[in-house]
């Protein structure tokens, strides 16, 4: 049998901290944490309150998660961030990057000074969080130009559909390919072609927003969709790129043929059962633009 003294150092022991919380945020124990990579020494949180280590917003959700696990009485798996910016008393600057936590919160069966309590273990998650997102970037990246994929595209029209149909928001989605593309690999190789589609994807990274999306769709096919941007915008910005196109792709023309890109411009609307009816009203007016001559900017009609 375990005696109380072993028990303590068991607990005193754990690599990752452990406090147990009082529902009114005050620390009533710490242990654990000795894992010197990642944590300071916890014993001086005791007798403290979240709200007197924490700033407001983040005290305001560590006290919504002890709420949620002590209504509950099941685990509760959370991850946050902590950064010089949420504890109180620091500067605002120190490291850019915020360290990342996945909280187990567990209430427990007894009261302290008539108060429940839950049993709150932090581990810190910084490089699996960094390690996640890099593997997202890498599932959402295309290989050639460094510009998203499909799959992202559709994930983030799907949002973009999802606010539109609520909140009346518009989108707007420009479908483009290069003009030409075959007759310049076959002048100057495929290699060329490739540079071309990198030239393309720089153009787009250096024209849009933050939050726009920009998309290789497949082979020479390109697609940005524009949040909160209606038809009128949506065609003045493509016809801006179109001009950047022209400008800038003169260097891959040959005599057996040039540079160009075609444009087609949709605007998300009320009869739209799914961002797919814009993007297909987008490459309804590629194809319009690639009939009429191409190395032009189409609209479409809803």
């Amino acid at each position: 049998m375990i005696s109380v003294d072993q028990l303590a150092a068991v607990l005193d022991a754990l690599p990752d901290p452990a406090f147990v919380i009082s529902r009114s945020g005050k620390y009533v124990a710490v242990f654990g944490g000795r894992d010197a990579r990642y944590y300071h020494d916890g014993s001086g949180l005791v007798g403290s309150f979240i709200s007197d280590l924490v700033k407001a917003e983040k005290a305001s959700l560590f006290m919504q998660l002890i709420e949620r696990a002590l209504d509950s009485g099941k685990l509760l798996i959370e991850e946050y961030e902590l950064s010089n910016k949420d504890v109180q008393g620091l500067p605002d600057e120190g490291p850019d990057k915020p360290i990342w936590f996945e909280g187990r919160i567990q209430s427990l069966d007894f009261r302290v000074d008539g108060e429940p309590v839950v049993l709150w273990v932090a581990s810190n998650i910084s490089e699996r969080h960094e390690l996640e997102i890099k593997l997202r970037e890498l599932s959402d990246t295309d290989q050639l130009t460094g510009l998203f994929n499909r799959r992202k595209l559709e994930r983030d029209l799907n949002l973009h559909y999802e606010t539109f149909e609520r909140h009346a928001i518009p989108t707007s989605v420009l479908m483009f390919d290069l003009d030409n593309l075959k007759k310049i690999n076959d002048s100057l190789g495929h290699h060329a072609g490739d540079e071309m589609i990198r030239a393309v994807a720089d153009i787009c990274r250096a024209e849009i927003r933050k939050t726009d999306t920009a998309c290789r769709f497949g082979g020479d096919e390109f697609v940005i969709a524009l949040p909160n941007t209606d038809m009128r915008r949506a065609v003045q910005f493509a016809d801006r790129l179109h001009e950047c196109f022209s400008e800038q792709l003169g260097q891959f023309s040959t005599e057996g043929g040039a540079a160009t890109v075609s444009i087609g411009v949709a605007s998300m609307v009320p009869g739209d059962r799914s961002y797919e009816d814009a993007l297909k009203r987008a490459d309804g007016a590629l194809y319009t633009a690639k009939r009429a001559g191409k190395n032009r900017v189409i609209s479409a009609r809803a």
